[in-house]
């Protein structure tokens, strides 16, 4: 089975390049963030042409998840067992003037696909470790380690992969004093990956492509791609019992190159079927 999960940032503005990225890479099961559309607003049409069933999951707003299979599609769950609202700055606004309450934001979907338990996640930015965000982001990923923890007591093999807007160590950032201050790299962000892992899952590293590092993010300026001024924060989380048959992981930086890219690259990863007995 291939799997792959990519931040699409925008599937409008991104169809062309996701359904030719479809058509000539042929994953299985595809989880997409920051799709940044409603549900019912989601190109399901088109990609069902290529053979994919769509789940989706989104306000339309800032956010938006969604899993897009060609082995099947069940028990879908938009958002996950005590995913926490937001409580904080609106979007837009540079300070807190009152609180805000919002119902849970569309990061997190979950689909059963050809026997394998897959979520998309696109976990909270975290803005700066002084803001509300951050202490939400924190919140969220508590709330994910337990539901992953009921998700992999179902005993189906599971991933759990997309945005997680963390680096897990000082190598996945291309210039660590940089970051110092800020988000992405605190101990606690990286504190709560540790706790994910910690659950028997697994850190799925994709081979680079292109120099040491295996980045999945550049920013739009400065030239930072072609810099390889990148961060590894795209991950693929999996159970021991899928991990364990991982035959190939990469990279697709080809999907980060020409006109009108995502700021992200998809991440592929290949897994042997299971063996007899």
């Amino acid at each position: 089975m291939r799997l792959a999960t990519w931040n699409v940032n925008s599937v409008k503005a991104r169809l062309p390049r996701l359904l030719s990225w479809l058509a000539e890479t042929a994953p299985d099961v595809v989880c997409l963030q920051e799709t940044k559309c409603r549900a019912d607003q989601f190109p399901a049409a088109e990609v069902a042409e290529l053979g994919y069933a769509t789940a989706a999951h989104g306000d339309g707003r800032w956010n938006g998840v969604a899993v897009l299979s060609r082995v099947g599609i069940e028990d879908v769950s938009n958002g996950f067992p005590g995913e926490p609202a937001y409580e904080g700055e609106a979007e837009g606004q540079t300070k807190l003037t009152e609180p805000v309450l919002l119902v849970p934001e569309a990061r997190a979907i979950g689909a059963t696909c050809g026997g394998v338990r897959v979520w998309s996640l696109y976990a909270p930015n975290g803005r700066t470790p002084d803001s509300a965000h951050y202490a939400y982001k924190l919140e969220w990923f508590r709330a994910l380690r337990d539901a992953l923890g009921a998700e992999l007591a179902r005993g189906l093999p599971l991933v759990a992969c997309g945005d997680y807007n963390v680096a897990p160590t000082d190598e996945d950032v291309w210039d660590p004093s940089v970051f110092v201050g800020s988000t992405h790299v605190t101990p606690a962000e990286r504190q709560a990956l540790t706790e994910l892992r910690d659950l028997g899952l697994h850190d799925v590293v994709p081979a680079a492509m292109k120099g040491p590092h295996p980045y999945t993010y550049w920013d739009y300026r400065a030239g930072a791609f072609h810099k390889d001024m990148g961060m590894r924060i795209d991950l693929f989380y999996a159970s021991e019992d899928c991990a364990s048959r991982v035959s190939s992981a990469y990279v697709d930086r080809e999907a980060r190159k020409g006109k009108g890219p995502s700021d992200h690259a998809p991440v592929v990863v290949d897994v042997d079927a299971e063996g007899p007995g």
